[in-house]
């Protein structure tokens, strides 16, 4: 516990050190990986609009799902919701006995030069890339949470009357693998966003880690 505290604090000035090199297109997260709804302990710049005691993105919940087994997610690009895009990476942190307990995420704010290259793109004929997928960033973990669920209903957006029981397995599944279940109180939150009861949620849950 005293290895993992001094690291989280050591990373404090690092993040500082980097923000003040890059300037204000940077911003360095550190990310706590055993309080999910609060990682953010500590944070330099700001392109994601988070704060201290924010919590984790959906990509780092992805992390989290997967835990020791996880890698380095580096040079990735995603949109925030307000438009913004961005390049990011997210180092993970171990300790001595090599368990991933959080990670040091390096975002930058490309939007200017991706509207130069855009611009640049239709002077030259040149077709625009694809669009990057959208991703929550934010204090609220109940946000991310609606976010992943609702992402996974618009891939199959069927009522959950008409998906049989495997579809249903696999939904919660799936879910689980993008670590939306690590979070305390997210079953409740997702039984409400999914219109169903609590037990059915809990049901199913208990279901997909009894056959994992």
């Amino acid at each position: 516990m005293a290895e993992r505290e001094a690291i989280l604090a050591a990373l404090g000035p690092v993040a500082d050190g980097i923000v003040a090199t890059f300037g204000g297109c940077c911003e360095v997260v550190v990310h706590d990986f055993r309080r999910p709804a609060n990682s953010v302990v500590a944070i330099a710049g700001a392109v994601t609009g988070r704060g201290v005691g924010g919590s984790m993105s959906e990509i780092g919940m992805g992390l989290l799902a997967r835990g020791d087994d996880a890698a380095d997610q580096l040079n990735y690009i995603t949109r925030t919701p307000d438009g913004k895009m961005v390049k990011s990476s997210t180092m993970l942190l171990r300790d001595s006995d090599n368990t991933v307990f959080g990670a040091l995420c390096v975002n930058l704010d490309l939007t200017g030069l991706t509207q130069a290259q855009q611009l640049l793109g239709g002077l030259a004929g040149v077709d625009n890339p694809l669009p990057a997928p959208t991703t929550t960033f934010g204090d609220d973990i109940d946000a991310v949470i609606d976010s992943i669920v609702d992402r996974r209903q618009l891939a199959d957006p069927r009522p959950w009357a008409e998906l049989g029981r495997a579809e249903r397995l696999a939904l919660f599944q799936d879910l689980n693998e993008q670590g939306v279940f690590a979070v305390r109180r997210a079953v409740p939150r997702v039984a409400s966003r999914l219109g169903i009861s609590r037990a059915s949620a809990y049901s199913y849950l208990a279901q997909i880690k009894e056959n994992s």
